[in-house]
């Protein structure tokens, strides 16, 4: 097994790779996967709006009008993956939007004179994506470093949650977003963190696809905490639109505005769907939530804003 060779086609794999100490056997990655990644492999997936600077209207305008017409965002650099020769190939069908899909995928690998085992990493809830972290090990025939990495990070996870049971903290009504222009809410795994964080999302769809929510329906809602973290959106990104909030009727007259509780996070802490940096995500939702029960560890306090400073 020391000698096979994968391509990653989704940051996530990529990242869980590393953490798994699994990165030896990955030599092509697509365009988004983390920057010690980008320093290391060759980027095999692209898309056409890499390098742009669009606003989250123009991006999700983009995309929907390339769906309607049945063009593909993403490609693979065909002669790169034949150079790879790769005996892996590790890609999605969560979203066609944000990743590259199986289908592209499939018709890039069809193309190898040898094909690669195609593994879809496709998670619906945070269960599934600790399971992935064992189906890449698996992969290589490495399961123990996967048991290993898990067990780690089920304890970061319990301490969270004993903490938070311990102050006997009341569970917060939050909203997270994962997209700006329209508004989209949080689905797949995201509730679930927000759930051991102590918070609830009763806009959100756990276990399933974010969907475009009506601002009415947000006013009504009346959260007491607002968690910004559109998909691919760095906290700096993020702050640049903001505005489109700030815009809608009754903005400042919902609790979490008037309590001065709404923070822009990283995407990578909740879209992202690598083990460690969700459960990275748990402990800093834990600490925006619940500030006396748990404090925000060091290394994440650079990962997030609370929007009014």
């Amino acid at each position: 097994m020391d000698s096979l060779k994968a391509c990653s086609f989704l940051p996530a794999v990529t990242q869980m790779m590393y953490d798994l100490g699994l990165q030896e056997h990955l030599k092509g990655v697509t365009f988004e996967c983390p920057e010690i990644a980008l320093r290391e492999k060759m980027p095999v997936v692209r898309c056409v709006l890499e390098g742009k600077n669009y606003s989250s209207k123009q991006i999700d305008t983009f995309f929907t009008e390339s769906k309607k017409e049945g063009k593909k965002l993403y490609y693979v650099e065909e002669d790169l993956l034949h150079e790879i020769a790769p005996d892996i190939v590790f890609t999605q069908e969560v979203c066609d939007v944000c990743q590259i899909d199986l289908e592209c995928t499939m018709q890039a690998v069809s193309k190898l004179p040898v094909q690669p085992q195609v593994i879809s990493i496709s998670p619906q809830g945070l269960d599934d994506v600790f399971e992935n972290a064992l189906t890449i090990a698996k992969a290589f025939d490495r399961e123990e470093l996967a048991y290993d990495y898990l067990g780690k990070l089920d304890k970061r996870i319990d301490a969270v949650v004993d903490a938070l049971r311990k102050a006997k903290v009341r569970t917060k009504k939050v909203l997270l977003l994962e997209w700006l222009n329209p508004i989209y809410n949080c689905g797949h795994w995201i509730p679930h963190q927000i759930g051991l964080a102590g918070g609830v999302d009763m806009l959100s769809h756990p276990s399933g696809d974010s969907t475009v929510t009506p601002w009415e329906k947000i006013k009504q809602y009346d959260p007491e905490v607002i968690v910004i973290a559109p998909c691919g959106f760095s906290v700096e990104r993020t702050f640049k639109e903001m505005h489109t909030l700030l815009l809608q009727e009754g903005w400042p007259s919902l609790k979490a505005v008037r309590s001065n509780n709404v923070f822009v996070a990283d995407f990578e802490l909740f879209t992202q769907s690598s083990a460690r940096t969700l459960v990275d995500g748990i402990e800093l939702l834990a600490g925006l939530f619940h500030p006396k029960a748990i404090s925000i560890p060091s290394r994440l306090r650079a990962r997030y804003k609370r929007f009014y400073e």
